[in-house]
């Protein structure tokens, strides 16, 4: 339900006036979309989200800090 809700922004009554088959029908639809959007990102050689490392801030342990800067 949560699955539904999330995507759809459907109420918990609405998506308990449904069907079971028809709310197991709706989360195979997500999900295939899901993963039709997945594949086609990844074959648009979509950037990954992952930070670079040399965008990572790097913090000295050793440094001393002032804790009023």
């Amino acid at each position: 339900m949560a699955f539904i809700a999330y995507y759809f922004n459907w109420s918990h009554d609405e998506i308990l006036s449904l069907p079971h088959e028809e709310r197991k029908q709706w989360c195979e639809e997500i999900s295939r979309i899901n993963e039709q959007m997945n594949q086609e990102g990844a074959n648009a050689g979509a950037p990954s989200v992952e930070p670079q490392m040399d965008e990572v801030p790097v913090l000295d342990l050793d440094e001393e800090m002032d804790p009023f800067e």
